[in-house]
């Protein structure tokens, strides 16, 4: 007699985590703000993608019981390109997450900010602190329980603000099953996509998998947990986009980021669409607070050579600098545009090569009947096509050229 495996949340749930952070609301915000219902089937079509690149990633770190980052050091046997890819992710991934870090710290204030009777300068140093001693505790599963709880407190947050502005129905139905793009909505479209197809998440899945999951008969487990949170994640964002279509589209308001989004919903909704807003954004800020700097430790230790142990004092260094970067960014309210051009074009040139590689790897003898199927390796071409796509458009917008 076998046992029924009761399911719960895990790595997937961390992914899902990363990829709802202040960013995301804003660029979700802006796309029902300017185009109503019109853009969600993107989200859809991101979310499927996103499960895709996941899906091998989970497999690869259960498999090798190795994160991303080990896999590619000992895929890649010459040397200048293994220092060249090196160099590629640790300005993609590290300096890119230290200045993003300052938006996530930023954001969860914002929300914060609408919570409590007070605000101040010392209240990103309190959340960085906050998510300095959750990460130091060096424990995995603590991680997760906090981000899995984060993640159920935006799903909740965001879908009663969803339900409280009582969205068109028949509009968002077609604007989920009709794909349309309206007159200058192609870089929205790009931007919906490439808030929730990101590279570091690729290298956060595969070593949070190798550390909950020890053996390929667990692989099931792995997929339901993918099946599960990356759509609760993309739900989230739907349900932005919805609350911005319904309170801002075709009327004389305009909102230009997500705390715009949370003041102005008040006069229309009330206080509690105002609180639940606000709860939102600072789940999801300080979610992103704590899976850009563990993301980018595990990619960087992983290439390098290094432990990937929470505990570990390279590992705790790496994550320790990002994080401090980001309470100094958001601290003094700098906007540091040429370091985040340089990590828009290093990540719009990683994406591709992350999801090619991921492909390829995916395709190794040493997976053995865990290798990618033809119908995997088609979805996955598929995808890596877009991530080209993508990652033109972030080099080009980076350089002034969109």
């Amino acid at each position: 007699m076998t046992t029924r495996r009761r399911f719960s949340m895990g790595p997937a749930a961390l992914v899902a985590a990363a990829f709802i952070g202040p960013g995301t609301v804003v660029t979700a915000s802006l796309a029902g703000a300017n185009y109503g219902y019109a853009l969600m089937w993107a989200l859809v079509f991101s979310v499927l993608a996103t499960m895709i690149l996941q899906e091998m990633s989970a497999r690869l770190g259960v498999v090798t019981q190795q994160g991303l980052g080990e896999n590619i050091r000992a895929a890649i046997k010459q040397p200048w390109v293994r220092q060249l890819v090196v160099l590629l992710i640790f300005a993609a991934v590290v300096i890119g997450n230290s200045v993003y870090q300052g938006g996530n710290i930023s954001g969860a204030r914002m929300g914060l900010a609408d919570l409590v009777p007070f605000d101040g300068q010392y209240i990103p140093v309190l959340l960085g602190g906050l998510a300095g001693v959750i990460l130091w505790q060096g424990s995995y599963k603590l991680v997760e329980k906090v981000l899995i709880g984060l993640v159920l407190l935006m799903s909740v947050a965001f879908l009663a603000t969803f339900i409280l502005t009582q969205p068109d129905w028949a509009a968002l139905f077609a604007g989920l099953l009709v794909p349309s793009v309206p007159t200058g909505s192609i870089l929205m479209v790009v931007a919906l996509i490439g808030t929730t197809v990101v590279p570091y998440n690729l290298f956060l899945h595969a070593s949070s998998c190798a550390e909950k999951w020890h053996s390929p008969e667990q692989l099931d487990e792995a997929r339901q947990d993918i099946y599960i949170s990356i759509p609760l994640g993309g739900l989230i964002s739907l349900a932005i986009v919805a609350t911005a279509a319904s309170a801002f589209f075709g009327k004389a308001l305009t909102i230009e980021g997500a705390a715009d989004l949370g003041q102005a919903l008040q006069p229309l909704f009330g206080d509690a669409a105002t609180t639940f807003m606000a709860l939102g954004l600072f789940a999801a800020g300080l979610s992103s607070s704590l899976t850009a700097p563990l993301a980018s430790a595990y990619a960087l230790s992983g290439v390098l050579g290094y432990s990937n142990s929470l505990k570990d004092k390279k590992f705790r260094t790496i994550w320790l600098a990002i994080l401090s970067i980001g309470v100094v960014v958001a601290s003094l309210g700098l906007k540091p545009i040429e370091v985040i051009i340089f990590a828009q074009v290093a990540n719009g040139i990683l994406l591709p090569f992350i999801a090619v590689f991921l492909v390829w790897v995916c395709n190794q003898p040493r997976l053995g009947k865990h290798r990618n199927s033809w119908q995997q390796n088609i979805l996955g071409i598929i995808v890596c096509f877009i991530a080209v796509g993508l990652g033109a458009r972030s080099i080009a917008a980076a350089f002034g050229w969109l």
